[in-house]
């Protein structure tokens, strides 16, 4: 089982080990119960320690990052391919391809899932815990967390230098300016059970767009949200008059262009929650959206 540790400080000297496991490794109130409970969850200098425990300067704190429980729902395994493009003992990085959602739906028993992939591959028992969703019909990076505890700290590097998402979309027609930023508020379109709009009343969402190349009457757009309201890309670019390539939703269904809306998860860029490793991550354009607009060679 993966393992986190924490030295204490001259300035920490008398602290609980509680205080630390909540104030310096943000272990919630709920996870550090489960740790109580574990055979090896909680050590003081390599000994088991209770969470009263007084330390000292010098003292190592030692908690385990695993899950200590099973998933209450076990995915149904499947054999679909899901690429891997980086992995350690916490974490890991897959290239979704279109049509696999990341859990199973009610609407949609039978589709595809990152959680079914991952559990043909590594086993039912195989922790997941998704980190940046991408819809069923979005290609690209997303991060797998492989413990709660691992999740709640990438989860909150959310929407900061941390954790920054860059997409790539083909809209219709040629954003003007070719540059610029979407402050547009999103909420629930009563219309409809899944689709959003823009509303005054909605929950703040900011999208930064940049026209990257032209092709006929299609446009490839790098894109980079800094909130993560559902279908906020999508929603945000048919806000502005050029929806995506393929939107059934937000513009119009064309199986003949594209048979998904064009959005691709390219790039990632996230501060690893244990190592503090940077790491820079990228997923090439997939062919359904190179065909219609090639990436520009640099």
């Amino acid at each position: 089982m993966e393992t986190v540790s924490y030295t204490v400080s001259s300035a920490e000297d008398q602290s609980t080990v509680r205080h630390i496991l909540r104030a310096k490794l943000h272990f919630s109130a709920r996870a550090i119960s489960r740790l109580t409970r574990a055979e090896r969850g909680i050590l003081v200098n390599g000994q088991h320690a209770r969470t009263t425990q007084i330390l000292h300067p010098g003292d190592v704190l030692t908690a385990a990052a695993g899950d200590h429980r099973p998933p209450k729902v076990t995915p149904v395994p499947g054999s679909w391919p899901l690429p891997v493009v980086w992995e350690d003992g916490y974490l890991l990085v897959v290239n979704k391809p279109t049509g696999m959602t990341s859990h199973a739906s009610n609407f949609l028993p039978d589709t595809p899932t990152v959680a079914g992939a991952l559990a043909w591959s590594r086993g039912t028992d195989f922790i997941f815990h998704s980190v940046n969703r991408l819809d069923k019909g979005t290609t690209g990076l997303m991060v797998v967390a492989k413990s709660g505890y691992i999740h709640d700290l990438l989860r909150r590097n959310l929407h900061t230098d941390h954790f920054i998402r860059e997409y790539r979309a083909v809209c219709l027609g040629c954003p003007e300016p070719r540059r610029g930023t979407i402050h547009a508020p999103i909420g629930r379109d009563e219309r409809s059970v899944i689709a959003r709009c823009v509303r005054s009343d909605g929950q703040e969402a900011c999208s930064h767009y940049e026209v990257l190349a032209v092709r006929n009457t299609l446009s490839l757009v790098r894109l980079l949200p800094e909130t993560g309201r559902t279908h906020q890309l999508r929603v945000h670019m048919a806000s502005i008059g050029h929806p995506l390539a393929g939107d059934w939703l937000y513009g119009t269904e064309d199986p003949d262009l594209i048979a998904r809306p064009a959005l691709h998860s390219c790039a990632l860029t996230l501060t690893h929650p244990v190592t503090g490793e940077r790491l820079h991550l990228t997923a090439p354009l997939p062919a359904d959206m190179a065909r219609l607009v090639p990436e520009p060679q640099p």
